[in-house]
């Protein structure tokens, strides 16, 4: 592995099996991800774009441990992840990354406060240090009040409530930082403010970022490189302005046809 690639997968493969019909019947698999190799450069952003069902989201739970690839292997600076392992030899590679869903509003406990929410990772993980100062200060930095800490999440608008899964994604400061579609369910407006965002928190920390996204716009204004998935297969993969504007191959041209680009400064 390359000294300045920050995250590797190689020969994943991840089969599910199907149900038998009888006890005697064959057991039959089907096939979420089929070989895939991907490098994710230390303090680049990655974007991964695909049809549902293409496999980008169990490429993306492989990569950070939260399932056990049928064959294939994953490193994390060049430390092997092992998902089978106990939960607290991964304590590791917790730390060093982060997580942000795609719905801000059923990714937050609606009985915790923000300020517990924010802070799980914290505890979780046995960091140490003034918690709840750390707390104050990355509500800060996603543009949120400190006080809003003893607030529950339903006193809070969608965007607002992204900004608290950020928060919550990088309070322990990680390395790595990944989004499965968190844009998708807010409107344009705020899409733009929680970009913005993005690129100033990744600018400012030097955050690694892979972005799993429909939105084409997202990416090209977020993601230096990108991989085009189909049917748990990588198609295309480079830079995002070469892949986006001179694609090489079919399937990612009419991917691209298809969907519409929403221009995230609007």
């Amino acid at each position: 592995m390359s000294d300045d690639v920050l995250l590797s997968g190689r020969g994943l493969t991840r089969r599910h099996p199907l149900p038998r019909s009888t006890l005697f019947e064959r057991r039959a698999f089907t096939t979420a991800l089929d070989d895939v190799d991907i490098d994710v450069r230390d303090g680049t952003s990655l974007g991964i774009i695909g049809e549902s069902g293409s496999g980008k989201s169990t490429l993306v739970r492989l990569l950070l441990g939260l399932d056990t690839p049928t064959r294939g292997s994953v490193e994390f600076a060049g430390r092997p992840v092992d998902a089978n392992a106990r939960a607290r030899s991964l304590h590791w590679l917790r730390r060093a990354t982060g997580m942000v869903f795609q719905d801000p509003y059923a990714s937050l406990d609606p009985r915790m406060t923000v300020g517990r929410i924010v802070g799980e990772p914290l505890w979780a993980l046995d960091i140490g240090g003034d918690r709840p100062a750390r707390v104050r200060e990355v509500l800060e930095d996603v543009g949120l009040d400190a006080e809003m800490a003893d607030r529950f999440p339903h006193e809070f608008s969608g965007g607002q409530r992204q900004r608290i899964a950020i928060a919550r994604a990088i309070v322990h400061r990680p390395r790595l930082l990944v989004g499965d579609e968190p844009l998708s369910a807010l409107d344009v407006t705020v899409r733009a403010q929680i970009l913005a965002l993005l690129q100033e928190l990744r600018a400012r920390d030097g955050l690694s970022l892979v972005m799993v996204s429909h939105d084409i716009g997202i990416v090209q204004n977020l993601c230096d490189d990108v991989v085009v998935m189909k049917d748990g297969r990588v198609v295309e993969e480079g830079p995002t302005e070469k892949v986006l504007l001179q694609p090489q191959v079919s399937y990612t041209r009419r991917l691209l046809a298809s969907i519409p680009v929403i221009d995230p400064t609007i």
